[in-house]
């Protein structure tokens, strides 16, 4: 069971997206909003924010600014290719 942090509901794993910091940006050194993305098959390595596929709790999550405090990111965070993933 994992919990959305867009509007806090369980459900089970294969009923989320994990969404993590992109893995290909290195270190804290990187200016402006972190990127975050979509990890398909849940097995990327490091922390990860999970949000039910619906744009309601995406956009709950972001209002919340609950991804950054999920992922333990300072400042904010980029989400433009989860919306793309959404099909938004």
């Amino acid at each position: 069971m994992r919990t959305c942090v867009g509007c806090r509901g369980r459900d089970q794993r294969s009923a989320l997206l994990r969404l993590v910091p992109d893995p290909s940006m290195h270190g804290d050194a990187v200016a402006g909003p972190r990127h975050v993305v979509v990890d398909v098959r849940a097995c990327l390595p490091g922390r990860g924010a999970w949000v039910h596929p619906e744009s309601r709790c995406l956009e709950l999550a972001e209002r919340r600014r609950a991804v950054s405090r999920a992922l333990r990111v300072d400042g904010p965070v980029d989400l433009a290719e989860v919306r793309a993933h959404l099909g938004r």
